[in-house]
């Protein structure tokens, strides 16, 4: 089928497609950050300490990013539109088992089941928008669209969030994703278009089980080592399994006629340097939204709607950024657009880490933000349609996979890293500052000193509940033990990003080397 055929009824409804995929692009993202804005909620209702949230925002990036090369390759074999609608299924149906969970573990284990869709779900819909748009120029603009709404559903989650929290129970903001799935569904079955790769090999299931081992293991380590102690033999043997596992998938892979990814895809400095950014990029994002909801809740006393409704700007600007960002990388280049991407997150994240619990919120608040948000437009729609740009249609679906296990592993890490950065700093300052206090510690009923390291949510319920003569100065030291986790952890994102904008100054070619590879809807 000819794509360029003007009179084809999938030529005329593309757009029409793109927003229908959008929708279920929305969903899948919203769910990653959602959830923040619930964690003070979590706390309190599933007594679940720091490590608990961190595994209840985890998990979810975990299965999905674990999974998103099998789901690319999947889509790939058996069809793009199957694969998304079985995910989409998979994911309302976990949804709503997570909405009603009674304890931490069993929301831990749902979000990671509501993972195994997504994956289905994600690579599908950029590889269909490949095979859509594949006009260069229609596809750089579909493309950023189609980061625009990544980039909204950033800030629209804890929004949404907040919105439902303030007037329903905490399950609600997994139940809502049942009937957007049914609406999705049900107008995706007579407009979307199926694809496929006629040519689809086996799934590679050596490749899969050490592709899940190393990124789990990676991640699981990071996440516990703050309790196990960095460099102790738990902490130490996690690592080494994550990176011999990486590099036994790197090396079984090289070997293999059928591979589950095709290594020889990052010697192209177009791909591995755009994913590369793409994936430091949300390493950054995700880090910083683990800190910040709960910065607006406990430390500036926001509830939760309000903490939702206060980081609105970051939906603005990366709203207003991203369908610019594709066009501005074709006239100027994608190696200046994602640079300057990358350096205007670090200037954000600088400026959040001179955030104080009075910081005026049109001040270093919003700007602090906006940089942010307008730094990951840049960055995501132009390194987006690198990565797609620089591979044959056919493998559309893999590299769609690969495009957004960037995104999620990164992700995934940067809550795993700067959350262990804010409890490794964090823990020890408010055992100091409780140990200044005569007497607190001895006074507090057995285990909840313990819990207050744990938990920032534990350690403010310590505060309200201290003696009339001695409340305010628990609730400082609190305070000042998260902002001093805070700014740490702030200033890693930072330096992250900056590493990031070198880095694609370095390798990230301005422009596609070669023509575009040719190509139908139905292939």
């Amino acid at each position: 089928m000819n794509v360029h055929d003007t009179t084809d009824p999938i030529y005329a409804r593309r757009w029409l497609i793109l927003a229908i995929l959008s929708v279920s692009v929305f969903l899948v993202v919203v769910d990653n950050l959602i959830v923040n804005v619930a964690l003070p909620t979590l706390q309190r209702e599933l007594n679940a300490s720091t490590t608990s949230l961190q595994w209840i925002v985890d998990s979810y990036a975990l299965v999905f990013a674990g999974l998103l090369l099998a789901g690319g390759g999947i889509g790939d074999r058996y069809g793009r539109k199957r694969s998304l609608q079985i995910g989409l299924i998979l994911f309302a149906a976990c949804s709503a088992a997570a909405a009603f969970a009674t304890t931490s573990n069993s929301l831990i284990f749902w979000r990671g089941a509501m993972g195994i869709g997504a994956a289905l779900v994600f690579p599908a819909t950029l590889a269909i928008i490949t095979n859509l748009f594949t006009d260069p120029i229609e596809r750089a603009k579909a493309i950023g669209l189609w980061s625009a709404v990544s980039g909204m559903a950033v800030a629209f989650g804890p929004v949404a969030g907040g919105f439902l929290l303030e007037h329903f129970w905490w399950g609600s903001v997994f139940l809502i994703n049942v009937p957007i799935v049914a609406i999705a569904i049900a107008v995706g079955i007579p407009l979307i278009p199926d694809s496929r790769n006629e040519n689809a090999h086996k799934i590679d299931k050596t490749g899969f089980l050490l592709s899940v081992i190393a990124v789990s293991a990676i991640v699981f380590t990071v996440i516990e080592s703050p309790n196990w102690g960095w460099g102790s033999l738990k902490s130490n043997a996690g690592f080494v399994l994550g990176l011999f596992a990486l590099f036994a998938f790197i090396k079984v892979e090289m070997k293999k006629d059928e591979p589950l990814l095709e290594v020889s895809f990052f010697k192209s400095a177009r791909f591995s340097a755009a994913t590369g950014s793409i994936g430091i990029a949300f390493f950054c994002l995700f880090g910083f939204t683990f800190m910040v909801t709960q910065y607006f809740q406990f430390v500036r006393g926001y509830d939760t709607l309000s903490a939702g409704l206060h980081t609105v700007p970051f939906a603005v600007g990366a709203g207003v950024t991203a369908p610019f960002a594709a066009r501005a990388a074709l006239k100027y280049g994608t190696k200046r657009v994602v640079a300057l991407g990358l350096l205007n997150m670090c200037i954000g994240f600088v400026i959040a880490s001179r955030f104080e619990p009075n910081s005026s919120y049109w001040g270093h608040v919003v700007i602090g933000m906006l940089f942010m948000a307008n730094g990951l437009s840049l960055v995501t729609s132009p390194a987006t349609e690198s990565v797609m740009g620089s591979l044959p249609r056919e493998k559309a679906g893999v590299g769609s996979a690969v495009n957004d296990i960037s995104r999620e592993v990164g992700g995934t890490l940067g809550v795993a890293v700067v959350g262990s950065v804010f409890v490794s700093l964090y823990g020890p300052k408010i055992a100091d500052e409780f140990g200044k206090l005569p007497g607190l510690v001895q006074a507090l009923p057995e285990g909840v000193f313990e819990s207050a390291q744990d938990s920032v949510g534990a350690a403010y319920f310590v505060a309200q509940e201290s003696p009339a003569n001695v409340q305010s100065t628990v609730l400082q030291a609190v305070t000042d033990s998260f902002m001093h986790g805070f700014t740490t952890a702030s200033l890693v994102a930072a330096g992250m990003a900056l590493v990031g904008a070198v880095f694609a100054l370095k390798y990230l070619p301005a422009r596609a080397p070669s023509p575009e590879f040719p190509t139908a809807i139905g292939e």
